[in-house]
């Protein structure tokens, strides 16, 4: 009995050490690790159902953004494009924001419809207006100044667990943190920095929050995620920053949010004096003489 033990347990060693340490399923944001619950509730979940598909039928797709005001999530430009070209519009049948939700399975936050769109010029950056304003979670602020060289920055995200393959999209949102490698005029190069340095974003992570956190102060959000290889990989991904968007934002936001204060308003004022009109001329149609009545019916009879 004893020899039989020992030979079963010596089975099991060797079926545990043939079993390669890279084959435990990854994560989201490749071997990232689980966001806690009610942790980083300013990341969003940009889902798209009804986009056109290139044989004609539909399909659902996905990308992952930040709140950065009550009505407005940030996202990367390519989360809405007619082909290779960006619009300023909503181009799925419907398109909504999960805001506040760590487990997308919770009914933690909000899903709120997404109304409006607008693209920046020169980044691959767009921001999505939402039907109704949050409450109860805090926009994150905009940094004001480019990271620089050897920074460590956090990125959370809804993507893939790896690129290619039937995978779907994961139902936790994960976080990894990253380097700064490179700052351009318009991007930031960040290389996989923890858990692992192959710690990289996947698919329908386009859009996700790169943020710098402090002891005791507020994340403030840095880039947001733009074009890389496929996941997982070491080296470079390429995020958009947005210190350089602060005004085009701020004019965005609140142009928009003016306009959208403004609208109901205005469309109360402009509807009053045409209920007047409308009224005037239905009562002079009331009150012409019989006589003429008839003359304009012989002549619309000709």
């Amino acid at each position: 009995m004893l020899v039989i033990l020992k030979n079963c347990l010596l089975v099991l060693v060797v079926a545990v050490l043939a079993v390669p340490w890279c084959a435990r399923p990854a994560a989201a944001i490749a071997y990232g690790t689980d966001a806690p619950d009610g942790g980083y509730r300013f990341a969003v979940k940009l889902t798209m159902t009804g986009l056109p598909a290139d044989d004609g039928g539909t399909r659902d797709s996905s990308c992952s953004g930040a709140l950065i005001a009550p009505r407005w999530v940030i996202t990367a430009g390519h989360c809405f494009r007619e082909g290779d070209k960006h619009v300023d519009r909503t181009v799925a049948e419907r398109t909504t924001a999960t805001i506040g939700r760590a487990d997308l399975d919770s009914r933690d936050g909000y899903v709120i419809d997404v109304i409006g769109v607008h693209q920046a010029e020169d980044a691959d950056v767009a921001l999505a207006e939402l039907a109704s304003p949050v409450t109860g979670i805090t926009p994150i602020p905009l940094a004001t100044a480019p990271p620089e060289v050897g920074d460590v920055l956090r990125l959370a995200g809804f993507g893939l667990t790896t690129h290619g393959g039937d995978v779907a999209p994961t139902t936790r949102m994960q976080t990894g943190q990253f380097t700064v490698d490179a700052v351009r005029d318009t991007l930031l190069e960040t290389s996989g920095h923890a858990p692992r340095p192959d710690t990289s974003p996947c698919p329908h992570d386009s859009g996700g929050p790169y943020f710098r956190e402090s002891r005791g102060a507020a994340p403030v959000l840095v880039a947001v995620v733009s074009n890389g290889p496929g996941c997982p990989h070491t080296g470079p991904d390429y995020s958009a920053r947005v210190d350089n968007l602060n005004a085009w934002i701020t004019d965005t936001v609140a142009g928009t949010s003016a306009w959208s204060r403004a609208r109901p308003l205005l469309l109360t004022t402009l509807a009053l004096p045409l209920a007047g009109v409308v009224l005037v001329a239905a009562r002079r149609r009331t009150a012409r003489p019989a006589g003429r009545r008839r003359r304009t019916t012989q002549l619309t009879g000709r």
